[in-house]
């Protein structure tokens, strides 16, 4: 029986689909964990294929190739060297029996002495927000520890932590440390609410607890890592970076009490334990930009630099994850352009050391009104030619994306999102929005931060990147004279305050006003919010940072009559 233990956390950054990778990636940390002396290196849910797989773990080739990349590794430890606990796809043969025959699992593999020694599939499946694992997976038994070299561990597979059951069940089985692998998307406050419901499963079986996150972008979401150590008094052993990968080496001693970590690497999460800073936000959409592009092949990005906060903090986002050469900006003045609009955006480009091309819209403008002029000739000037001009901006970028293959950033924020306030196939066109998660409010919050700090790991410049006048103008679309957001909207702070009550929150109209909104106001902030749904079930994806992302996060019905009460 072993009474000491070395134990590497891998917080790792998978590609999905990209098995082989996933399999070196994996080789290459168990091979800097041995040459520590480790034991056994833990890794995280799904890490072999990436996650979430969705409807790709349903392939049998994409299955076949997962098990081959597992058995390879599997094979590997037969040098004598760490074991390993990684996480992957299991499927039953045709010999299984009930319950567990013909399905597919989630499930925590422990690889050592050569082989696949056991397995235990996930209990517990997600079907909420932005995860439906009932769709694609089988639920597990309530499983038993797995004996890793006379120590006896409780591996749950992520969400078999956040309720009592699997720890009760594993904790009677003899388990003698909690070990839980994860592909934990980041949230506002995500941090804090795994640590207590560690805390509580901790409390609930008297055993310390080992958490390895996931980290990296994977389409809309960004898995933050921050992987810890808790042990069994609730002390803090080791805590990892947010953000980024790490391994980190703890060690391990029995006693009569049980076992115990000793004090390793403890970083406080970004922002504090209630990961409600702007720091840990900003590190979400610079990694999900970073992944999306880097991931998807992209050479680099181009977006138009209005001379807006929106534009001006997408461009320093898509700096700080690709640095200043990959980033392409484009400023596309109309007659209604100000000139102030044209010196803001050419000093953002000056403090974010990027390129700036003017090109101006104004001849596709004349061009679309000599067009349809036989046609419209009777109808007075509208929407219609405000929606002209953002569609020869969105032309304008495809255009240059597809000659010279970076993809556009589309630079709308949840708030105009939320209500229409936006113009399909104009500025909404786009592969990847950055800020589609984020209410107008903390677009501005993120600027004014950004310009007092430089994010660690951030490849832009310090120091101000986003002029002063940028962040305090009056917002304007310049689609006509004179315009301001606010001529079509209420202030900011108001229409953010009745969209988060109405998506968050789900909130009634009763419940809103109640907190001193206008019920006239916020039944017209309903009414935009509801018919705006067919823009955003096209709009392109963007990083998730709140609990009710439009996407995956929020699935309403386009044709929907209801508005609430009679």
């Amino acid at each position: 029986m072993a009474d000491a233990l070395k134990i590497a956390l891998a917080q790792c950054n998978p590609t999905m689909g990209d098995i082989a990778g996933n399999l070196a990636l994996l080789r290459k940390a168990r091979a800097e964990a041995a040459a520590q002396g480790v034991d056994l290196v833990i890794a995280t849910e799904m890490v072999i294929t990436g996650y979430p797989t969705e409807d790709l773990v349903l392939k049998p080739m994409f299955l076949e190739a997962a098990r081959a990349a597992l058995e390879a590794l599997a094979r590997d430890t037969a040098d004598g060297g760490p074991g390993m606990i990684i996480g992957g796809p299991w499927r039953q043969d045709a010999e299984a029996k009930p319950p567990l025959f013909g399905k597919v699992f989630n499930a925590a593999y422990l690889l050592d002495g050569g082989a696949i020694v056991t397995q235990r599939a996930k209990y517990d499946l997600p079907n909420y927000g932005v995860f439906d694992e009932k769709r694609v997976f089988g639920a597990g038994p309530l499983p038993g520890p797995m004996n890793f070299r006379g120590v006896r561990l409780g591996v749950m597979v992520c969400e078999d932590m956040w309720k009592p059951d699997v720890c009760e069940c594993l904790e009677e089985s003899g388990a003698e440390i909690l070990v839980v692998i994860n592909g934990s998307p980041y949230e506002l406050t995500k941090t804090e609410e795994r640590i207590q419901l560690a805390v509580q499963r901790i409390g609930e079986t008297g055993l310390p607890l080992v958490y390895v996150n996931q980290v990296g972008g994977q389409d809309e979401l960004v898995f933050d890592g921050a992987s810890f150590v808790l042990n069994a008094d609730h002390g803090l052993a080791a805590q990892l970076p947010a953000f980024e990968e790490a391994i980190e080496v703890t060690a391990w001693q029995r006693s009569e009490e049980g076992w115990r970590c000793a004090p390793a690497r403890r970083e406080p999460p970004p922002g504090g334990f209630n990961g409600a800073g702007m720091e840990p936000v900003y590190g979400a959409l610079v990694l999900g930009l970073r992944d999306y592009v880097n991931k998807n092949r992209f050479p680099g990005v181009i977006l138009g630099l209005s001379g807006g906060i929106d534009s001006a903090l997408t461009a320093a986002v898509a700096v700080d994850a690709l640095g200043p050469q990959r980033v392409h900006c484009l400023m596309m003045p109309s007659p209604y352009t100000s000139q102030e609009s044209l010196d803001d955006a050419a000093e953002a480009a000056r403090l974010m050391q990027i390129g700036l091309d003017e090109v101006s819209i104004e001849p596709a403008m004349q061009a679309f009104e000599g067009m349809l002029k036989p046609l419209l000739k009777d109808h007075d000037a509208d929407t219609t030619e405000e929606n002209i001009q953002a569609r020869s901006r969105g032309l304008t970028l495809m255009a240059i994306s597809n000659k010279l293959g970076y993809m556009v950033l589309s630079t709308g924020n949840k708030s105009e999102v939320s209500v229409g306030y936006a113009t399909l196939y104009g500025d909404m066109v786009g592969g990847f929005n950055v800020m589609k998660d984020l209410y107008k409010t903390m677009v501005f919050d993120l600027a004014r931060w950004r310009n007092q700090v430089h994010p660690k790991g951030a490849l832009g410049p310090a120091g101000r990147v986003i002029p002063e006048r940028i962040i305090t103008k009056p917002p304007s679309a310049e689609l006509k004279p004179d315009q301001k957001d606010e001529d079509s909207l209420p202030p900011y702070p108001v229409l953010d305050d009745i969209l988060k009550g109405l998506i968050e929150g789900e909130e009634s109209v009763d419940i809103i006003v109640a907190r001193g909104h206008d019920r006239d106001l916020v039944n017209r902030v309903w009414r935009m919010l509801e018919l705006a749904e067919y823009k955003r079930r096209q709009a392109c994806p963007g990083v998730k940072i709140t609990r009710r992302a439009f996407g995956r996060d929020r699935r309403y019905p386009i044709t929907n009559a209801f508005r609430g009460p009679a």
